[in-house]
């Protein structure tokens, strides 16, 4: 089995859009559907014919593309059964726990709730590949539209469980904004503050700085390091608990 070929691109202002393709089958995917002119060209100009669609969440700027993708492929579009009445178009809904196949591999469906309601990411364990929408960014993670602290909380732990070599590809490039604001809560992590210097340098060069790491984010995101101490010693919420030390750290991101 050879590996999936992954094109990753802009869409509108900072979204990105990325495509899997498998040489063997054809079988050829697009994570979300924030452009269907944009996605439609990647695919026209690599000849390949769209096969499915895995919907993360129903934000317009992720679903705004389905019809123009739908009309001309038929693809099998595939979305969260908890926001299926705000999805335009979808064929296969699918909950936590869930899998389907994806040329030839086994994608697993987890429920991620806090940004909306019902959002879900795609893990394609075979690949160790993670496609998080807007759950976990490079450094960062999801507004709270929807859910609650503890809700997002407990999905980042999720996430946080999968094997640390796992590539994330998430909805938006906004790397070097996280990275500003994590400085401000982490400002001794050395590995932070290396990463930060590459950020510096990929931005600089008008490259993107996805796809991350769960290992790197572990090491370097403040959201998903309540329990560090020097976190919370410049929060000063030693003796807070992990979801109140998250609940403050995305209060302050938002207000950043």
């Amino acid at each position: 089995m050879t590996s999936l070929m992954i094109e990753q691109f802009t869409c509108r202002r900072d979204n990105f859009g990325v495509i899997l393709h498998d040489p063997l089958t054809g079988d050829t995917a697009s994570i979300d559907a924030p452009d269907g002119t944009v996605i439609a060209e990647r695919l026209r100009q690599n000849g390949w014919t769209l096969t499915h669609l895995f919907i993360t969440h129903h934000h317009s700027d992720h679903v705004e593309g389905i019809a123009a993708l739908a009309i001309p492929h038929s693809p099998k579009i595939i979305g969260p059964a908890a926001e299926a009445g705000a999805i335009p178009g979808l064929t296969q809904t699918v909950d936590d726990g869930d899998t389907f196949k994806f040329a030839g591999r086994t994608v697993e469906v987890i429920s991620t709730p806090g940004h909306t309601a019902g959002h879900v990411c795609f893990y394609i364990p075979d690949e160790k590949l993670l496609f998080a929408g807007d759950t976990l960014f490079a450094l960062g993670c999801g507004r709270l539209f929807e859910g609650s602290p503890e809700d997002m909380f407990a999905s980042l732990s999720r996430l946080g469980e999968l094997p640390d070599e796992t590539r994330v590809y998430c909805g938006h490039e906004y790397t070097q904004s996280n990275a500003n604001f994590a400085v401000t809560v982490d400002p001794d992590n050395q590995a932070l503050a290396d990463r930060i210097k590459d950020i510096v340098g990929l931005r600089a060069k008008g490259l993107p700085t996805l796809p991350t790491t769960i290992g790197y984010e572990k090491r370097t995101n403040p959201f998903m390091r309540t329990s560090d101490a020097g976190i919370r010693k410049q929060l000063g919420m030693e003796s807070a608990s992990d979801v109140e030390v998250f609940a403050e750290l995305r209060r302050r991101k938002d207000g950043f």
